[in-house]
């Protein structure tokens, strides 16, 4: 079995966040937000009459095929113009629903975000406990490792029984073992966090 040799990337120093508008739900929930704004300005303009102008010399509506004509053109106009503002508010119950909208999805993308940055936060907070848990398992296991051979030597010495090596080489092994599930933590949390910030630290994730 060969031995977990491997470091965890190295993070560097200040590390903007707007890499993180790399992650798929952040760019989901600001595209949402766009798309919510863009239905507020189609809801206002159902207020205006849908008319065409041809260049040809008439006027087209969808609803009236001649939509001015002769001296009465105005008070035409003036008509469309009533049918559509004077709806019983229902066209302006349509933009208010699209408002609503707008907000919910601007608020959902502030979670989104703010989820983002905990999740950041989350995994650097884990990467330096983890790092200073090495560092201390690494010193027992030195220690563990001093008490072995002081242990096999009074056992060939015949001061110590065998069962007192036993209990050392047992003591070691765990201890080593432990050392190993906290470098295995330390890299699953490395890689969460190359996750969190949408894919590494470099402005374009392909390099």
């Amino acid at each position: 079995m060969e031995p977990l040799n491997e470091k965890p990337v190295v993070i560097p120093f200040g590390v903007p966040s707007q890499l993180l508008e790399r992650r798929p739900d952040i760019a989901a929930a600001e595209r949402r937000v766009a798309a919510a704004n863009a239905q507020i300005g189609v809801a206002r303009s159902a207020y205006f009459p849908n008319v065409t102008l041809s260049a040809s010399g008439g006027y087209q509506s969808s609803s009236t095929a001649n939509l001015f004509s002769g001296p009465a053109l105005f008070w035409s106009l003036g008509a469309a113009a009533a049918q559509t503002l004077f709806d019983a508010g229902s066209k302006f119950a349509v933009t208010e629903q699209a408002k609503a909208q707008y907000q919910l999805q601007a608020a959902n993308y502030r979670q989104t975000v703010l989820s983002a940055f905990q999740d950041v936060e989350d995994n650097l907070a884990a990467l330096r406990l983890l790092s200073r848990e090495i560092q201390q398992q690494d010193a027992t296991v030195a220690a563990a490792q001093r008490y072995l051979n002081l242990a096999n030597d009074r056992y060939k010495l015949g001061i110590d029984s065998y069962l007192n090596l036993i209990v050392a080489e047992t003591s070691l092994l765990n201890n080593q073992r432990t050392a190993v599930n906290l470098r295995f933590n330390q890299m699953n949390a490395s890689v969460q966090l190359i996750k969190a910030v949408g894919g590494g630290w470099s402005q374009n994730p392909a390099r």
